[in-house]
């Protein structure tokens, strides 16, 4: 897709521009509003809830920032935009609002969770929030599906793959290695058609993201940035970086 120079121009607050010590949680108002003053994109989750909204989480159930346990779809949007964080006033965001705040200002970079059984609601839902939203947005998922639902829901929206070289965390012992396969290679792009890939920093170089960026032409981010030598990685392998835990201005 021509014209996604504003992907890579600056790097990507993953989550937002957080700061546990500063009181500004991932995912959060004050995150993306962090983000915006120091001129970052912003990376963020979105979840589907009981009555198919998009809501701005990245885990799929309370607990870990928040009080209750309850899984988000099995909440509303009502519902969850009331659940307190444990260490600030800030409330869960729908995409709507999200969309709101952020203004157009800096890019979005909007990761659809998914749990692999083939549910287009959440693509469904996030294509009908930005089909009006004038700013620069894309939105990737891990999962080659909810990428392919995207394709059809609403191709002209900027769409990327998420992926690494080595599905061994424990969270995706449940998929078929076939599957694993085929996200860690790319080799379901023929049916995606991404515009840009997201690679897991420690997995490069690697020869699947290598082509898509060099023989593809596509761009390519890479996640999650932390550490000087993960930086220097980046710098040598990807187009731009979404990070976590410092600045990089």
């Amino acid at each position: 897709m021509p014209g996604l120079d504003w992907l890579t121009a600056r790097p990507v607050a993953h989550r937002g521009l957080h700061d546990v010590a500063a009181g500004i949680i991932e995912n959060t108002p004050s995150a993306f509003a962090a983000a915006i003053a120091g001129g970052f994109g912003i990376e963020c989750d979105v979840q589907l809830t009981a009555d198919g909204d998009a809501m701005v989480h990245h885990d799929e159930a309370l607990g870990r920032l928040t009080e209750g346990s309850a899984a988000l779809d099995t909440m509303t949007a009502a519902d969850l935009k009331r659940v307190p964080f444990r260490a600030t006033a800030d409330r869960m965001l729908d995409l709507g609002g999200l969309c709101d705040l952020v203004a157009g200002r800096v890019p979005l970079v909007i990761e659809l969770k998914s749990q692999f059984d083939g549910d287009r609601r959440l693509a469904a839902r996030v294509a009908s929030v930005l089909h009006n939203y004038a700013g620069p947005v894309a939105v990737m998922s891990f999962d080659p599906a909810q990428v392919a639902a995207l394709r059809d829901l609403a191709p002209g929206l900027t769409r990327g793959i998420v992926a690494e070289r080595h599905y061994d965390d424990a969270g995706w012992g449940p998929l078929p290695a076939p599957l694993k396969g085929r996200m860690a290679h790319l080799l379901h792009i023929p049916e995606t058609r991404p515009h840009f890939v997201a690679y897991a920093v420690n997995d490069l170089p690697a020869l699947a993201p290598w082509v898509a960026r060099n023989l593809l032409g596509l761009s390519l981010l890479t996640w999650t940035v932390r550490t000087p030598e993960q930086r220097q990685r980046a710098a040598k392998w990807a187009d731009q970086v979404i990070f976590e835990g410092w600045r990089p201005d």
